[in-house]
């Protein structure tokens, strides 16, 4: 693993070095619309809902890293890169070279997975939601992940006396929305926005792990009381659907 590690970013710097000295003749952009991406090279972080995404609609190459990414796409080695508008933004804002198709290739609401069942959990979540986002929460907490602004979810006063839990299943690693620090706690919007919910309903939080295909099984199956982190539409004749809490945008990224 570190000589491959090693290997990857002696190829990086080499590629940087040959972009910088002007040595490389990169292929012109063949991907202007969303359109176009399909069948080509795409760029994706592990463990997001994009790399998901660059399977279904091409060939998908998995990074780990952003900048690895943007290297290997400046490289032409990639043809376009996919991922959330506002981790987008931010990468791109470092990469004179590269832009974001104004178009965007899918857009969809972020909502709660419920089993069935528990039509009263259900209708508890909707009522949270709605206190939420009247008392301005829900919008701090989209401002904070999607365009950097700074807001600080502060549990109300009382909210660690609480009388029992539910358990909510998301991916570890699926920026900005769930995943790990260094310290092995779990950030992100969808875990503020259902530290919060739970906060409203008097219960605690217990985040269980899961990838994003396995999220509605998780629910299914009795193994979560609620999944978060998956894409609408997928699987909701196993599940029921909560009003939605936000709006994700997802585009693409390509060379000038």
């Amino acid at each position: 693993m570190v000589i491959a590690n090693r290997r990857i970013a002696f190829i990086l710097a080499v590629l940087i070095l040959v972009l910088a000295s002007g040595c490389l003749n990169t292929p012109p952009n063949l991907v202007n619309t969303p359109d176009d991406v399909s069948g080509k090279v795409i760029g994706a972080l592990k463990g997001t809902p994009s790399e998901r995404m660059a399977g279904e609609l091409g060939q998908p190459e998995v990074f780990t890293s952003g900048d690895e990414m943007m290297a290997l796409l400046l490289a032409g080695m990639i043809d376009c890169a996919i991922m959330e508008n506002s981790a987008a933004i931010e990468l791109v804002a470092q990469s004179p070279e590269a832009r974001i198709l104004s178009d965007s290739l899918i857009e969809y609401d972020l909502r709660f997975a419920v089993a069935k069942e528990n039509a009263e959990l259900l209708a508890a979540v909707n009522s949270a939601l709605d206190a939420l986002r009247q008392n301005g929460t829900l919008s701090g907490l989209v401002g904070k992940y999607f365009a950097n602004k700074k807001y600080t979810y502060v549990s109300p006063e009382g909210g660690g006396a609480h009388s029992g839990y539910l358990s909510i299943a998301v991916p570890p690693d699926s920026p900005p929305f769930s995943y790990k620090n260094a310290n092995g706690g779990y950030l992100g919007l969808d875990i503020e926005v259902a530290l919060a919910v739970c906060d409203y309903l008097g219960v605690g939080i217990q985040v269980i792990e899961y990838d994003s295909w396995e999220l509605v099984n998780a629910v299914w199956f009795g193994l979560a009381d609620m999944a978060l982190g998956w894409r609408p539409g997928e699987g909701e004749d196993l599940v029921n659907i909560s009003d939605s809490y936000a709006n994700a945008v997802h585009v693409v990224i390509v060379r000038r």
